[in-house]
């Protein structure tokens, strides 16, 4: 249980991180120029806080199946693609740097392919659990792509 809750402050400590950044999102958010398919502000804490929590799960069920043996990297990919979602909402939310937010967010949905395919080695539940936070980087990453093209002059 240690370790699952370790998995997990891991996890969240990174969503916090991300968060800090954020803080400004909601009205950021609002006043751009956004596609009709673009979902509404208040959807964006509920879905990251499970996939959060997926990806906690997932990590610990890979820890404690002992990926050391059968896949080092798993768990060192895990923490790089921990890191690289947060900076992403600094590049986009703080420092309003939408190319450079698409181009790191195309990195973050490699490592999270990465990730998969390792804990894959590990546990296919534990790759399951990510699938649901690779199909919303995916749809993340056209938004993201679209609201820099929309407004270039504040995402620059």
């Amino acid at each position: 249980m240690i370790g699952l809750v370790g998995w997990l402050v891991l996890t969240f400590t990174a969503a916090a991180a991300g968060g800090i950044a954020s803080v400004e999102a909601g009205p950021f958010y609002l006043a751009l120029v956004r596609p009709g398919w673009a979902p509404p502000a208040w959807l964006f804490g509920p879905v990251w806080s499970v996939l959060y929590l997926l990806m906690g799960i997932a990590a610990w069920r890979v820890w404690r199946a002992g990926a050391g043996h059968r896949s080092p990297a798993a768990l060192p990919v895990f923490v790089l693609q921990l890191v690289l979602n947060g900076l992403w909402t600094w590049l986009f939310f703080a420092w309003h740097r939408g190319g450079w937010a698409f181009a790191e967010i195309v990195l973050l949905w490699a490592a999270i392919v990465v990730a998969i395919v390792l804990f894959s080695r590990t546990s296919r539940l534990a790759a399951a659990l990510l699938a649901p936070y690779l199909a919303w980087v995916t749809f993340a990453a056209g938004l993201n792509l679209s609201l820099w093209q929309l407004n270039p002059a504040v995402l620059g």
